[in-house]
């Protein structure tokens, strides 16, 4: 049956009639052995995805690189000229274009092989951010994975969450849902679990009403499901068939047949590509200069002295290209990347878009929310106002034993007053938020523990406190609810009270012909605006006066520069409702709207969040590494002030007029400022006060417009399109919704903001290891283009072979710059500027200490190639020369092998002077764990290389059993005079990396201080006209953190 008829089917039958279809109980779900049965028999829940690339299609990938052609090409030269010379019978003499081939192939292999492991640890780190939702299974909501949904599941919606899967409704309390992705319609759809009969001459809906859809957004309200489709069978995946079907859609192939795996290649590695592929064309340019110069001067092989110089010569441009082209460097970008979003999951960060990780050393300000992040997420009441009485709330946590209710003067016991217990119960009354004791997984000992939303959970506790039980709640009837949402900033229930005379025992007389009670619950500015009177203390009401509501507006006032978070609680009796329950073209607005109205104030609960260990020193490290710490909030402007100084983001030195800002300011009249005016306003903002969830993307795109590199925090539905707008977005892991997750390019497990730090922090270690080992590389492939270029100008003998080429870079140097992209970072690395984010790989510093050590090395090893040649050559230097000596050919096998030797020793050396551009050697020369088990091997190799009988001389072409104690001895002299070279060269670039640095803080400051000008000029009028537009008690209001 397709989706369309399965998805009809479903809505037109009752939900008993569907959980009778799919063998499922409305009430208690499955059972956990249905829906393991019913994913054996469906499948997972997830769409049919593109294969992978198996290790031999990668494998067979690496082979088609232009590094890698151009190797193969210079192999099939070798083998070639080989053929074609006097030598072509001698098997050996094929060695080194065989060799080229064997090594070309281990390269790819163990570079298919990282690219494998790398996927396989990013679909590793992908699961642990799997979509979870919640389920009714066995009687009891469960959370779950989305791909373990099954049909007949009881799939419970929330706002912020997606739909896993198509669900027939069976409640919807003020679901609304965004079908955008489904239909294309922008706006969102309400929905219904009752089955309506089309209206004559009406629009048919784009989608039955009673249905929801996988993939689409939840934005308001909540409700329950009976999943009747999964996986391919959606809606969504008859999509996503029609488009597989699609030849234009279908996945581009590369030379052909391959997949083109290049969309997966980040910004770093696609510059990097680019890189290489210029180098790789300098490198036919060097190699076809030398040919000429080498035909023109006759250099002919030593080894042959008839055969023609140009044939010669074909063997020598071979030998350039082999020393020219950057082989490992993909393979160790590769490496270091993924090992580096392992790295991060140790510091609570996941991985979403691998991009991430190189974007994190350009971030140049982090917007982060407050509660949760900055704060501990966990909301203890303190004070609170009732019946004209200030209280305070003794304890803290979530553990109601401890701590009592006291009046703030004298210190009497105040849990009993009408006034507390009154504004108490409403408040539970208008939660959805339970108290559950639970046990701790690490310590075994029994804790409190809420479950829903964290500001509520301070009136559950304070509640209990004050006497009331957990069933307290149970006793009144709830009737109708409008959940919180950022345009309405409150929420509202209404309950059933018939027959009562005091709302409880001890609590607020009612009239007794009253049969509802609507309360809100919500920001205090926007409470009091609707409230006509107020309880005092003895249980009567009075007439609320403008001078009662600046009093009552001057206590916020004071709870908020405490860094207080405030919510008022009001009530409305009514002795039946302003509409028809049952009547369903009443919009929940307009339900709202209707009962909000005549309100009686019963009091003010004020909470704080503590600030989170570590954040005020992290944000410190942020500002010395050039971070803006903004933090966007919807508090009170005086509460947001107040936890700012608290961690940090802002000074004593700080102008709070002007570094913190009520977001009002930003849309004055709703509209939004124009470009250059809001430019002008966030460029020195710190604190964004009353924020809606539109107002982040503003601010990301205005911080954008000044060049800035921004990272966005966002845990709501609301949230996603400014975490898809920042330059890095970040989710929460804990409080973070699905479509926040989805939108983002990493989230954190912990909802911490020093993990944000942190990751800023690996995030440019992993970046300059990556500029450092593409500096070692580069620097060893230009000495060893000098060397060879100038053995063949001056006439000497070429120092070495191409096989002995390969085998120095990917042998001996890979280890090394491998353990280089594994570098732990500088201690001082969060005291540079951050790095502009269209910034190249390689700087002009970088290549200036490039080819100042390549030039250094080049001349250290070319002076032990001559001594060692004047000294077993009979003092012959010149290739001409060394031909007459008696038994050249071996003789000069020594003097190779001995510059061979002092080559790997010197770039051994190189490999620890390379851990820093400027710092010298001796520092923490140790700190690379990964370093010395790559010098150890490298030495292995080494020592393999030039002593293993067979091997060594007749494949490689070296000899270390014959060089002798001198040999070694001379060989000992590069490392040493490399080593002294190398720290001079450092002086140099530390004075080149300072000017850069100042450059960039100069860069940085321009950024901020640009807008200056257009402060003053542009923002005096709209300043001025704004002001107009604020209400009159605008500077105290109050809003729920969004």
């Amino acid at each position: 049956m397709g989706a369309d008829a399965v998805e009809v089917e479903a809505s037109r039958r009752t939900p008993e009639e569907n959980a009778v279809a799919l063998q499922t109980d409305l009430v208690k779900g499955l059972t956990s052995h249905q829906a393991a049965e019913n994913l054996a028999r469906d499948g997972p829940n997830e769409l049919e995805k593109p294969p992978k690339p198996t290790l031999l299609m990668l494998f067979i990938l690496q082979l088609t690189g232009f590094v890698i052609v151009l190797l193969m090409i210079a192999a099939v030269a070798s083998l070639v000229v080989n053929g074609t010379g006097p030598n072509r019978g001698d098997i050996l003499s094929y060695t080194t274009g065989k060799a080229i081939f064997v090594i070309v192939v281990i390269n790819a292999g163990i570079a298919a092989w990282t690219e494998h492991k790398a996927g396989d640890a990013l679909d590793a780190l992908s699961k642990m951010t799997q979509a979870t939702i919640y389920v009714v299974r066995d009687g009891h909501e469960v959370k779950v994975e989305v791909p373990s949904i099954v049909k007949g599941d009881i799939v419970v919606l929330g706002t912020g969450d997606v739909v896993p899967a198509d669900v027939r409704l069976i409640e919807a309390e003020d679901l609304k849902v965004s079908e955008m992705a489904l239909t294309g319609e922008p706006d969102d759809v309400s929905k219904t679990w009752k089955m309506k009969p089309p209206k004559e001459g009406g629009e048919e809906k784009l989608t039955p009403e009673n249905c929801a859809f996988s993939g689409c957004n939840v934005t308001n309200g909540k409700g329950k499901g009976i999943v009747f489709a999964t996986g391919m069978n959606t809606c969504i995946g008859k999509i996503a068939q029609l488009i597989a079907g699609d030849s234009s859609q279908k996945p581009k192939n590369k030379c052909g047949c391959l997949p083109d795996t290049s969309a997966n290649a980040t910004p770093l590695q696609k510059n990097l590509d680019k890189l290489g592929s210029k180098i790789c064309m300098m490198a036919i340019a060097v190699c076809v200069l030398i040919f000429v110069i080498g035909v023109i001067m006759n250099r002919s092989d030593p080894s042959n002295p008839d055969s023609p110089a140009w044939l010669y010569m074909i063997l020598i441009a071979v030998t350039l290209a082999v020393a020219a082209i950057p082989e490992g460097i993909p393979l160790c970008v590769t490496i270091s990347l993924s090992l580096g979003c392992k790295d991060m999951v140790k510091k609570n960060v996941l991985v979403r878009k691998l991009a991430a990780v190189e974007t994190l050393g350009s971030a140049s300000v982090i917007c982060s929310d407050k509660t949760g992040t900055l704060t501990e997420g966990k909301m203890t009441m303190v004070n609170m106002f009732a019946g004209g009485v200030s209280y305070t709330v003794g304890g803290k946590g979530f553990d109601p034993t401890v701590g009592r209710i006291q009046r703030s003067a004298g210190g009497a016991e105040g849990g009993n007053d009408i006034g507390v217990r009154s504004c108490l119960l409403a408040g539970l009354l208008c939660s959805n938020t339970t108290l559950e004791q639970v046990q701790d997984s690490e310590t075994g000992e029994t804790k409190y523990e809420p479950k829903g939303n964290s500001s509520e959970a301070p009136i559950v506790v304070a509640a209990r406190k004050a006497g009331f039980v957990e069933s307290s709640a149970n006793e009144y009837k709830r009737v109708l609810e409008v959940p919180f949402s950022s345009s309405r900033k409150m929420m509202l229930t209404i309950c059933d009270i018939s027959g009562r005379s005091v709302l409880c025992s001890n609590g607020m007389p009612l009239s007794g012909q009253d049969n509802f009670i609507a309360i809100c619950k919500g920001a205090p500015n926007f409470i009091l605006e609707h409230c006509s009177e107020y309880l005092s203390e003895d249980g009567s009401t009075e007439p609320m006066s403008g001078l009662k509501r600046s009093e009552i507006l001057k206590i916020v006032d004071d709870y908020s520069s405490q860094a207080l978070r405030v919510l008022a609680i009001a009530t409305r009796t009514m002795e039946e409702l302003p509409f028809d329950l049952q009547d369903e073209e009443v919009s929940t607005d307009e339900r709202f709207h209707r009962c909000r109205s005549n309100m009686r104030l019963l009091g003010l609960v004020a909470s704080i969040d503590p600030d989170r260990d570590g954040v005020p020193e992290s944000v410190i490290s942020a500002k010395g590494a050039g971070i803006r710490v903004v933090m966007i909030t919807g508090d009170y402007l005086k509460t947001a002030v107040a936890i700012a100084h608290n961690v940090n983001i802002l000074s004593k030195d700080d102008d709070d007029s002007v570094s913190a800002v009520d977001c009002g300011r930003l849309r004055p009249n709703d509209e939004y400022l124009k470009n250059t005016a809001m430019d002008a306003l966030t460029a020195h903002t710190k604190v964004f006060a009353r924020a809606r969830p539109e107002d982040k993307l503003e601010i990301v795109k205005s911080l954008q417009r000044q060049g800035f590199v921004t990272a966005m925090t966002g845990d709501g539905v609301n949230d996603a399109p400014a975490l898809n707008q920042a330059d890095i977005g970040v989710a929460m892991g804990i409080q973070g919704t699905e479509v926040a997750k989805g939108a983002s390019d990493m989230v954190l497990t912990d909802d911490n903001f020093c993990s944000i730090v942190a990751a800023v922090e690996k995030g440019r270690a992993i970046y300059a290891g990556i500029q450092k080992f593409v500096a070692f590389i580069m620097s060893v492939h230009i000495a060893e283009v000098i060397q060879i270029a100038v053995c063949i100008i001056a006439g000497m003998p070429v120092m070495r072979t191409p096989l002995q080429i390969l085998f120095l870079i990917l042998v001996t140097d890979l280890p090394p710059s491998i353990a280089l992209g594994m570098e732990p970072g500088e201690s001082t690395i969060l005291q540079d500027n951050p790095r502009p984010k269209k910034e190249p790989v390689v700087l002009a510093w970088m290549w200036a200490s490039m080819v100042m050590n390549g030039i250094v090395l080049s001349c250290v090893i070319i002076a032990v190639y001559i001594v060692a040649l004047v000294l077993e050559c009979d003092g012959s230097v010149l290739q001409e020369d060394v031909q007459q000596v008696e038994d050249y050919e071996n003789r000069l096998m020594a003097a190779r092998t001995v510059a061979f030797i002092s080559l790997v020793w010197a770039e051994n050396v190189r490999s620890y002077t390379s851990r820093s551009f400027d710092k010298p050697v001796w520092r923490n020369v140790l700190g690379n764990k990964e370093m010395q088990k790559a010098i150890v091997l490298a030495q292995l190799c080494l020592y393999a290389a030039v002593l293993i009988p067979y091997f060594s001389e007749k494949i490689l072409g070296l000899n270390g059993r014959d060089i002798g104690v001198r040999g070694w001895f001379i060989a000992l002299a590069g490392p040493f005079a490399c080593l002294v070279l190398c720290e001079m060269c450092k002086v140099i670039t530390a004075a080149q990396m300072r000017r850069y640095q100042a450059y960039l803080a100069t860069q940085q400051a321009a950024l901020t201080k640009g807008h200056d000008d257009v402060v003053n000029e542009k923002m005096a009028e709209p300043a001025a006209r704004q002001d107009r537009f604020q209400p009159a008690f605008s500077e105290r209001s109050e809003t729920i953190e969004l």
